[in-house]
C-alpha cells in the first residue's frame, strides 16, 4: 500500500531517516521485537512532526510489509504471468510484489512505480534483482510510458486508495498490452482481515465518532466489487477470488506496536490518539482477539480479493 497524495519530502528530512535507519541497523543482532521497540521509541519521540500516512518505508515495513511479502506470491499465483517479457507493479511500496514476481519469474523485467520518493528509494536500495527489477517514481492516474509496453500489469494492496480509481485502471489497461492481464488485490477489511477488523471495531467501541475512519468504508474491499469493477472497465474473461494467509506474531505487542508507527488509516489513528484512548483500544483488541497472555505467541487469519482480467485484443 502507498500513499497516493503524500508530499515528497525534504531533502533534510530525507538525511534524516537514512541516518535514523542506520542507527537501527547497527548492531545487525537485534531481533525483530528490539527493532520494532526502537522504532517505536523514535516514533513516539518524533510526534510533533506531522507523520505522512505512508511517509516512512520502514515503519510501513513493520506494520504491513510482513504482511505483503505473504500475500504477494498469492497474487502473482493468480495473475497467471508468463515467465518472459515486461511487467509492471503500480503502486510498488517498499518492493514486496516486484520481488515476488522476480522470485517467480526469473525472466521477466519488472517495472514498480510509486509516488512516494522514499518508498522508491527504500525498495532500490535492497533490491536483490538490480538487473531485472527497477523501481520509479510515478503516478497511476498519469502513467509516464507509452501504449501496450507491459505484457501484464500487477498491484497489491493500492487501487482502494488511489484518488481516481477508473482514472488509473485505464491508464494500466492502457499501458498493457491486448490479451495481457491485469491483476490487483486488496484487503477485505469488512471481515476478513482479522488483526484491523479488530482494531476498528475496538477503536468504534472506545471512540464512537471514529466510525467514519473504519476501512470497511473503503471501495473495492467486498465480494464481487473488484471484479464488477474491471467488468465495467473494459477487461475480459474477468475472475475474482479470496486469497488467504495466516500471519503468526510473537506476542501481543509484536502486532500492537507496529501501529505506533503511524503508518496507514489505523496507524495514523493511533498515533494522534492520547495515551488513554490507546490502552483502551489495546486491552479492547487483545478482548476481541481472545488473547489472555501478553506474551504467548498467536496467529491472524487475513482475506484478500484478487482480480484479474484481460485486456481485450481488438481484430
Amino acid at each position: 500500500m502507498s500513499g497516493w497524495s503524500m508530499e515528497i519530502r525534504s531533502k533534510k528530512s530525507r538525511k534524516s531517516w537514512r541516518r535514523r535507519v542506520s542507527r537501527l541497523k547497527e548492531p545487525a543482532v537485534l531481533s525483530r521485537r528490539e527493532m520494532l521497540a526502537a522504532l517505536v521509541a523514535s516514533s513516539v519521540r518524533g510526534q510533533n512532526r506531522k507523520p505522512k500516512m505512508f511517509g516512512d518505508a520502514e515503519a510501513y515495513e513493520r506494520f504491513m510489509g510482513r504482511w505483503s511479502r505473504m500475500l504477494a506470491p498469492l497474487l502473482v499465483d493468480f495473475a497467471g504471468l508468463r515467465d518472459a517479457g515486461h511487467v509492471l507493479d503500480v503502486g510498488s511500496g517498499t518492493g514486496a510484489l516486484a520481488f515476488s514476481i522476480a522470485e517467480q519469474k526469473v525472466h521477466c523485467q519488472v517495472v514498480g512505480i510509486d509516488p512516494s520518493e522514499e518508498y522508491v528509494h527504500y525498495a532500490n536500495g535492497r533490491n536483490p534483482f538490480s538487473a531485472r527489477v527497477k523501481f520509479q517514481v510515478g503516478d497511476a492516474q498519469s502513467l509516464a510510458f507509452p501504449d501496450a509496453m507491459f505484457d501484464h500489469s500487477l498491484s497489491l494492496l493500492v487501487f482502494n486508495f488511489i484518488p481516481d480509481r477508473q482514472k488509473a485502471l485505464r491508464e494500466v489497461r492502457r499501458v498493457t498490452k491486448p490479451g495481457g492481464c491485469v491483476s490487483a488485490a486488496v484487503w477485505d477489511y469488512g471481515a476478513g482481515m482479522r488483526m484491523l477488523r479488530a482494531f476498528w471495531d475496538a477503536v468504534v467501541a472506545v471512540d464512537p465518532a471514529a466510525a467514519k475512519l473504519d476501512e470497511s468504508r473503503m471501495p473495492l474491499c467486498r465480494a464481487g466489487e473488484l471484479g464488477e469493477f474491471w467488468k465495467q472497465n473494459g477487461f475480459e474473461r474477468v475472475e475474482e477470488r479470496p486469497l488467504d494467509i495466516v500471519m503468526r506474531f510473537e506476542s501481543v505487542a509484536d502486532c500492537w506496536d507496529a501501529f505506533l508507527l503511524g503508518q496507514g488509516p489505523a496507524g495514523a489513528y493511533v498515533r494522534n490518539a492520547d495515551e488513554g484512548r490507546r490502552q483502551a483500544i489495546r486491552e479492547d483488541v487483545k478482548h476481541r482477539l481472545a488473547l489472555v497472555s501478553e506474551d504467548t505467541p498467536f496467529s491472524l487469519a487475513a482475506r484478500a480479493w484478487a482480480v484479474r482480467g484481460a485486456v481485450p485484443v481488438r481484430g
